[in-house]
Parts: C-alpha cells; structure tokens; sequence
C-alpha cells in the first residue's frame, strides 16, 4: 500500500510560510530591486569600493531569495507528488517522492540557519586564531589537527582559507595559527567554534603509551567592513621584516616577507608570513590588528567582548566547550548543547556540521528565552 505523505508535507509547509516571514522575503525582493536601480545608474561604478559591495549585497540577497523561491516549487511539486503517487498506486514515484522530501527538509533546514546570522558582522568573513594550551609539547600537536579540522569544514562549506601565520612548534605540531576564512556567514557560523577544545588520547611521544590530556583555543574575529573606522596612529606602530618561519617544503619564503607588527599602546602583535609578498603579509597583519583593535574598543565601550569572541577563559581543565576523547573510548562531545557523536575521525576531518547547527540552534534558542522572559 502507498504511504499517503500528506501529513509530513504539510507539516514542511508550515516550516515554509513561517520561513518567509522571518527571512523578510518580500523585503529582500524590494531591496534587490533597489539596488538594481542604484546599479543601473550613471558613474555607479566610479567608486569601485562601494560597488562592489554593492552588488556583493544584491548577490547575496538574490541567493537567499533564489533558495526560498527553490524550496516552495519543490514543495508544490511534492504536494502533486504525493497526490499522483496515492491516486495511481504508482510505488516508482512513491520511493522518489521519500529521497525528494528527506532532501527538501534539509534544504529548509539550511535556510533556517542562515537566517539566524543576523549580527553586524555575521554573513562577512572570520579571522580564525588557534592557540595551543595545556599540554605541553601535544598541545602544538592539537593545536594542528584542529588547523587540519577547521580547514577541511572550510572546504566542505567551499569556503576559502588564507593561511596567514603557521610557525612549526618545537618538536612537533605549530606554536599556533591565524587564518581568515572567506564565505557567506563564515563569522557567523564559525562562532561555534570558539573557545577551548579538548584532547584525550594515549600520547604519541611517551613511549609507555599513558594518556593524555591536551588543550587548545579557537578564536573567532569578524573580517571588519572598510567603512568601519579604527584608529591607528603610524607612529604608534612597530613593523619588523623576517625571514619566513614556516615549515618546509616549496612554501618556504626565500626571502625576508614575513611581517610582524606591533602596536604600542595595546601591547598587541601581529605577525603574518605566509604570502611571499611582504606587502600582502602587511595588509594581512593590519586587517587582524585592525579587528583586534576593534574588539577591545567595542569592550571597553559597551562590554560587548563577549559577542565577537565568546567568553575568554584558561586553556586548561574545565573551560573547555567540547571534548575530543580517542582513548579508552572514542567520543566527540559539545558541553554547551550535548551534541556528540562516536564518529571521531569524522569530525576531525572536518565533519563538524552536526555540531555547527547544534550549537546555532541552542544559542537562538537561549535569546529567544531570554527575549521572551524579558518580555514577560
């Protein structure tokens, strides 16, 4: 007998009209219009800044209301579907009706999501700073596998990474790694990822194979907008040029581009390496500073911190977001929202998606609690 799925898509159409209520579709489609206007316009593209941001803006709107658009005609095609496959007893278009709404609900899924990035800076690009921790010399370890990790999620996502400082550790692993992820909500996405990770596994540099525990932090900065004004004073800056410390191989700088920068009155410093050029390493470092900068402005100002970072704790025991265990069971746990999987290798090839959403849906839900508890 033909399973009548007319319940399942009825329960996808509230999902969808509820969807265009908070994703302001009929605005979008006003704002592309005007935005079309302001591009058709004479000497729109004498400013080169501005109009590129411009259409980045309308492509950007276009792809949100094109995905909307996508998700209603795949559901008026599955409400004929259904119809068809019930009245005709037809099994063959049945079984496709079930991959067709089991891949529809993932769709809305992904739209829901995207929607809930609505911070200032959340569909812009991250400044990404991986910090080894407790541990000793495995935390530089760790603090490379979760490089690995967060460049595979990046690729998964098609996000594009620049590697900007990536010094080898002593013996082994990196001292530590900054990087900027270029991608539609990539700040808002990857703030999930901020904060202490933890590592349990029997060590691979004691030769009586004892476990250990290992500590690294992820720091996530939204990539500031140029009309965003911080003030750096020339005359406030230390710039030093060196030789490329990074690891071997064709990547090695053969000459003195690698930037260092430091900033007097903060005590910040920024140091970028990997571009061959010392003039794209420059720009590199003043980007992070200015975000840096930017981020204890905003602090001292308003006590914001803690929404452009997460909250800043030690790299050691107990302020860790999520747990990693390879050993004596294998494990991959998120403390905030409970989030885990026995999948490790997964995730530490960058299947971090179930923990992405897990943790986006446990935030929106905690503000609209609080919202609502202040409302009441």
């Amino acid at each position: 007998m033909i399973q009548d799925r007319s319940s399942e898509i009825a329960q996808l159409r509230v999902r969808v009209d509820r969807m265009a209520d908070y994703l302001h579709v009929g605005a979008k489609r006003a704002e592309i219009a005007e935005l079309e206007e302001r591009a058709a316009e004479p000497g729109f593209w004498d400013d080169q800044s501005s109009a590129q941001r411009i259409m980045a803006r309308a492509s950007d709107l276009r792809d949100e209301v094109g995905s909307y658009e996508a998700i209603l005609a795949a559901l008026e095609d599955a409400e004929v579907g259904n119809e068809l496959a019930v009245a005709e007893s037809d099994e063959e278009l049945a079984a496709e009706l079930g991959g067709s709404l089991a891949a529809l609900s993932k769709s809305i899924d992904s739209l829901e999501i995207s929607s809930w990035f609505t911070g200032e800076f959340d569909a812009g690009d991250a400044i990404v700073t991986i910090t080894p921790g407790q541990g000793g010399l495995e935390a530089q370890d760790w603090a490379e596998m979760l490089l690995r990790m967060m460049s595979k999620y990046a690729e998964r996502r098609r996000w594009k990474v620049d590697l900007h400082d990536a010094p080898q550790g002593v013996e082994l692993g990196i001292d530590r790694a900054v990087f900027t992820v270029h991608g539609r909500n990539a700040f808002g996405v990857l703030q999930s990822e901020a904060g202490v990770h933890r590592l349990v596994r029997i060590s691979p540099t004691d030769e009586k194979k004892r476990r250990q525990t290992t500590f690294a932090r992820i720091e996530v900065l939204p990539v500031l907008p140029d009309e965003i004004v911080v003030d750096i004073r020339d005359e406030d800056l230390r710039i030093d040029v060196f030789r490329s410390s990074g690891p071997g191989g064709q990547s090695v700088n053969t000459t003195d581009s690698a930037v260092r920068i430091t900033h007097a009155p903060s005590g910040l410093v920024v140091t970028c390496q990997n571009e061959k050029s010392q003039l794209k390493n420059r720009e590199s470092a003043m980007k992070i500073l200015r975000a840096r900068l930017y981020e204890l402005e905003k602090a001292k100002r308003d006590a914001e911190l803690e929404e452009l970072r997460g909250e800043r704790q030690d790299i050691t025991f107990g302020s860790q977001i999520r747990s990693y265990v390879l050993y004596p069971y294998q494990m991959v746990k998120d403390h905030r929202t409970g989030t885990e999987t026995g999948n490790v290798d997964a995730v530490l090839d960058g299947d971090l998606e179930e923990f992405v959403v897990g943790y986006h849906r446990w935030r929106v839900a905690l503000e609209q609690g609080e919202a609502v508890g202040a409302e009441s």
